[in-house]
């Protein structure tokens, strides 16, 4: 079902947000997200949160455009970024609703402001830079320059923020994992479960990314430190049968409908051998993963397959 939800943002506390919220509610939004924080900022949690767990169909709207950006290219950012995950875009305020064809040729002619004012920028950045140096000014900020703490914190600060703005939107493709399987497995098969459960096309996680995400998030309070523990060793034994269960269990939620054939195919991708060697998993090895799998709680299957039409596939596959 298609949701409209909406996101109003004043700039102060002092500011009052309920014009913004009877709009919003008077258009149909059953749920809206509220937020105080400077239109001049990209670095709002809040927005950030709400792009993160939008899904294809729904549609976010605002009552102005200014309530969602304060610059062109970002506004034209965020509209490309919601459009890439199939969601809408509309502003009660202005002609803009990607549903239909003058919101979008709206876009377009934004899109082309856009460039022109960055060709623009560019071209007196430049201009500016050389009459600087012609006089013997050096550009930048002289604070910095001066190495001065303060400036430093700032800019450091800024940047922290900005970093974990961007990371938030794909946090859900990682971090229930993480905390499931972190310390007990090392980083590198962490990372496999992680990247087996991604959608077809996604872009995979590096061991060295994911740890540096968890280490962003634990130093915000949001993921438990503990998990940034050294991997636990693995007693002979039972930890690699472990390990084949964990896989399993992320392949088949990332993809519930999956072959027990192409269950085996994905194991193998991912390095997980099976237990007596070979280039091909069993069909009773793989069943008996995906059981372990469901006894132990990692795997939530509703309705399993029949015996019997299962059996004919693997027979179609084989």
């Amino acid at each position: 079902m298609n949701r409209l939800i909406g996101y109003a943002r004043v700039s102060t506390g002092g500011q009052d947000l309920a014009a913004q919220r009877a709009a919003l509610a008077a258009a149909g939004c059953a749920e809206i997200v509220e937020e105080t924080g400077s239109g001049a900022t990209r670095a709002r949690p809040a927005l950030a949160a709400l792009l993160g767990r939008l899904r294809p169909g729904d549609t976010l709207v605002v009552a102005r455009i200014d309530r969602l950006a304060r610059s062109l290219a970002h506004l034209l950012e965020v509209i490309g970024t919601l459009r890439g995950k199939g969601v809408g875009f509309r502003s009660l305020g202005d002609p803009i609703d990607t549903a239909g064809p003058s919101g979008t040729l709206v876009l377009q002619i934004l899109g082309a402001v856009a460039e022109f004012e960055r060709a623009l920028i560019r071209e007196r950045t430049l201009a500016g830079l050389a009459a600087a140096r012609a006089a013997g000014r050096v550009g930048g900020n002289p604070r910095l320059r001066a190495r001065e703490a303060e400036a430093i914190a700032r800019l450091a600060e800024g940047r922290r923020a900005a970093a974990l703005a961007r990371a938030i939107p794909d946090a859900e493709a990682w971090i229930g994992t993480v905390r499931r399987l972190r310390p007990a497995m090392p980083w590198a098969e962490v990372a496999l479960a992680v990247n087996a459960a991604l959608p077809r096309g996604a872009r995979p996680f590096t061991p060295e990314r994911l740890k540096r995400l968890a280490c962003r998030f634990a130093a915000e309070g949001l993921l438990d430190p503990v998990l940034l523990s050294p991997a636990a060793r693995r007693r002979r034994g039972g930890g690699e049968g472990r390990r084949a269960v964990e896989m399993a269990a992320a392949v088949l939620r990332g993809r519930p409908g999956l072959s027990l054939a192409a269950l085996g195919e994905e194991l193998v991708r991912l390095g997980v051998v099976p237990p007596r060697g070979g280039g091909a998993w069993a069909p009773s090895s793989l069943k008996s993963l995906r059981d372990r799998a469901q006894a132990s709680g990692l795997l939530v299957v509703s309705t399993p397959p029949p015996a019997g039409r299962e059996r004919a596939m693997e027979k179609q596959r084989g």
